[in-house]
């Protein structure tokens, strides 16, 4: 089972200047032998102008939180962050986002303070957790010099972890996200909006989870990457 680092939190706190990110690090982390029930996470997506988080840049944020086995859909948000560069063509076509649609978000330090508001002191759910780790890390230390620490269930990593403990074949498209959300029957969301994804994200660790489950009762400690 995970270790959850509620002692690398309470360093990096101390550490901290004054700002959204101390006040993030404030709040402890949750226990890894909580029942996953009883925990809250918000499911998070971001859609970027690439995936090189040395270069490239959040376009949007998508969030919402759950609440043990509920999804809070008056939790939604979907956030818009104005950059100062052109959105190259090629990322612009998957994520339909523009630079005259970009120009009405809010400035990056704006949109992450109030995601790190709700984040704080629960666990964050992504599907190839490793990019929103990255860019939200990348984009803390940028905005506060040091980046983030965030308990972490990633939905593709559960998946994978299925198909290997039951001997399942696979290929490696049958990690992505919707084919996943088609594996357990769950309502199509239109792809590469971050909220539709970060939703998509969301219903799918319930199923998985609601799967292993099988009535025994897990610890949040058996999700976490």
């Amino acid at each position: 089972m995970p270790m959850l680092s509620d002692w690398r939190r309470r360093w990096r706190a101390r550490r901290a200047a004054p700002g959204p990110l101390r006040d993030y690090l404030a709040r402890p982390f949750p226990k890894a032998s909580v029942d996953y029930r009883a925990q809250s996470y918000v499911a998070i997506d971001l859609e970027t102008t690439g995936l090189d988080p040395r270069r490239d840049q959040i376009l949007s944020v998508g969030y919402v939180c759950l609440h043990g086995p509920c999804i809070d859909l008056g939790s939604a948000r979907h956030r818009l962050v104005r950059i100062e560069r052109d959105i190259p063509e090629a990322s612009a076509v998957i994520h339909q986002i523009t630079d005259d649609q970009a120009a009405t978000g809010g400035e990056l330090a704006e949109v992450l303070t109030e995601l790190l508001e709700t984040l704080a002191g629960k666990v964050m759910i992504a599907h190839h957790a490793r990019i929103e780790q990255t860019f939200l890390a990348n984009a803390c230390k940028t905005l506060w010099k040091q980046g983030l620490l965030v308990p972490t269930i990633d939905t593709q990593a559960v998946a994978l972890r299925t198909f290997e403990r039951r001997q399942i074949p696979f290929q490696s498209s049958d990690l992505r996200l919707y084919a996943l959300s088609d594996r357990y029957n769950l309502p199509r969301h239109g792809a590469h909006n971050a909220l539709n994804d970060a939703l998509a994200a969301a219903e799918l660790f319930l199923a998985q989870a609601a799967y292993r489950d099988n009535g025994k009762g897990l610890a949040l400690g058996d999700f976490l990457c």
